[in-house]
């Protein structure tokens, strides 16, 4: 059965600024709202360091925050956990499908237009480093493997691929130009 790892964070009401600095980390780690509050993640070392930001963040603002340790009192109770934290990681999986499609589109828009500069190919791979960096991100979160993963892996390939080809059209319209446009 998997063991969680339960906070409990009470934060003074101003400045808000707290409250929303421990809520971004929170969020950034993955970790699952059970309520005002009170958050969930799997006890595994991927975590370990975000909450032990959260919790810092919490006392330098003045704050409490306990974490407990947790399993599920009935099989019933720890599946429903598990399949709580596996839906937040399906709701991050769609954010990074539908950014990939972007990502694709924006592309697709600079062949279009054969807008085909060395400033334009740093900018998509930047856009391409920030998508690899977030899978990342996710695929170390994703302790329970949502559905989504596996098509969230092939849509980073086939980004990456798109990538490529915009940049041998990039050094295609540069060498057969003579220079750079930017």
């Amino acid at each position: 059965m998997t063991r969680w790892l339960i906070l409990v964070i009470k934060l003074p009401a101003d400045p808000t600024r707290h409250r929303v600095a421990v809520w971004r980390e929170l969020r950034k780690i993955g970790a699952l709202s059970l309520g005002q509050g009170i958050w969930a993640v799997p006890e595994a070392p991927v975590f370990d360091e975000g909450v032990r930001r959260a919790l810092e963040l919490t006392a330098g603002a003045g704050g409490q925050g306990v974490t407990l340790q947790a399993a599920g009192r009935t099989a019933a109770d720890a599946a429903g956990l598990q399949e709580m934290f596996t839906a937040a990681r399906s709701a991050d999986w769609a954010e990074f499908l539908a950014e990939c499609g972007r990502f694709e589109e924006e592309i697709a828009k600079e062949i279009r237009t054969a807008k085909f500069t060395l400033a334009e190919l740093e900018e998509e791979e930047q856009s391409l480093e920030r998508l690899r960096r977030w899978h990342r991100d996710l695929t170390a979160r994703d302790v329970f493997g949502a559905p989504e993963a596996a098509a969230a892996s092939t849509r980073l390939k086939q980004c990456v691929s798109v990538c490529e080809d915009y940049a041998e059209r990039v050094f295609t319209a540069l060498h057969t130009t003579g220079g750079d446009s930017a």
